[in-house]
This record gives C-alpha cells, structure tokens and sequence, in this order.
C-alpha cells in the first residue's frame, strides 16, 4: 500500500487506505465542514459506505443533491452543475491504475467534469476491486465490469418507477477521463480494503 500511496503523490493525489466501510465513513466525515458547499457524483461506493446518508442528513451544509426523490429533470440539471461550482465534491471512480492515474466513464459528464475541474476539493471513496494495473486495463475494466452491472442497476430502476429501460451500453459510458495529475491537495481518493460499488 506503501508503494500505491507514493504512485498517486507522484501524481498529485492523497491516497487514504482504510481496512473496511465504517473506516472510510468515519474518514469521510472529516472532510465534511459546516458551511461549505457539497456536489454529489453518481456512486454506488459512496452509499454503501453510509456517506450519502450522512450528508442528506446534515443540515448545515449546501448540499446539491440531485438524488433527491421527487424533483423534476430541470431541477436535476440545475444541481448537478451547481455541484461542479462546490467546495467539496464527493464521487466513486471506475478505476485507479498502480501507476497513480485515475479512469472513469460518464453518461451525463458531470462528475468526469468535476474530477477534472471545478469543484475546490474533490473526494473519492472507492473499494480495492477498483485498483487495475494500467490505463488500457482501466477502460476495459469499465467496458466489461462497470459499465454492464450500471445498467443493470439503472434499467432496473427505471422499471420500479414505470418507465421503460433506456440505458445501454452506448449511452451509460460516452464521456471518458483519464485523469494523469491534479493540483496537489485538491483530490483526496479513499481506498477501503473491500470490494464496493461497479
């Protein structure tokens, strides 16, 4: 883990390695301060961990999120670029690469966008199963683990709320990044020792 943490410094991002779930919550938190501004990306990850519980819980914060049950696609839009202005952008990622280079595909683009710009502090919770060995691993890693079991998920969704299913593998990952370096400081990656999330 050593050697992982010093791949992602070379790069311009802190590493945290945490042994389960309630770690990477409890780490999590403390990022979390009153007043500031919250940007949710879509992630699996960050809800199993409990976090996106945890900030919808919160009250003194701004939190942009688009998630919340009942509002319109207008509204929708309107949060998630709201969200890429924050102070602090919460987000999954589809892999890391040993070398320290992170790779992600989107639908929409607005958590891809704000990864790479945008947001004053970027925090990424991911699970070990994540960790790939380099950026071709990372898209393809995408192409057949993420990206599948995505729109699953969402087909699903769509389903239990009466709409017919829409996502498939040409519209669910049409924005890719790889995203080699950033500011340092400014993107902080959570790694749990456990598989969570697609």
């Amino acid at each position: 883990m050593e050697a992982l943490k010093q791949a992602f410094k070379k790069h311009g991002f802190e590493l945290i390695c945490v042994s389960n779930k309630e770690e990477a919550l409890s780490v999590s938190m403390s990022f979390i301060k009153s007043g500031m501004s919250v940007g949710l990306g879509g992630s699996t990850t960050v809800a199993q961990i409990g976090l996106l519980d945890y900030v919808t819980s919160l009250k003194d914060i701004t939190l942009f999120n688009q998630y919340e049950k009942g509002i319109t696609m207008e509204e929708n839009t309107h949060r998630r670029r709201q969200g890429m202005l924050a102070d602090l952008y919460i987000c999954g990622t589809n892999a890391l690469t040993k070398n320290g280079e992170i790779v992600n595909a989107d639908g929409s683009g607005n958590r891809v966008a704000a990864q790479i710009f945008g947001p004053k502090k970027v925090l990424i919770i991911t699970g070990k199963n994540k960790i790939v060995e380099d950026v071709a691993a990372g898209f393809k890693r995408i192409h057949d683990v993420a990206s599948p079991k995505n729109i699953e998920r969402m087909n699903n969704t769509a389903i239990a709320m009466g709409k017919a299913p829409r996502h498939t593998m040409e519209n669910i990952g049409n924005k890719f990044a790889y995203i080699d370096a950033d500011v340092e400081g400014r993107t902080t990656i959570i790694l749990v020792d456990e598989d969570l999330g697609f």
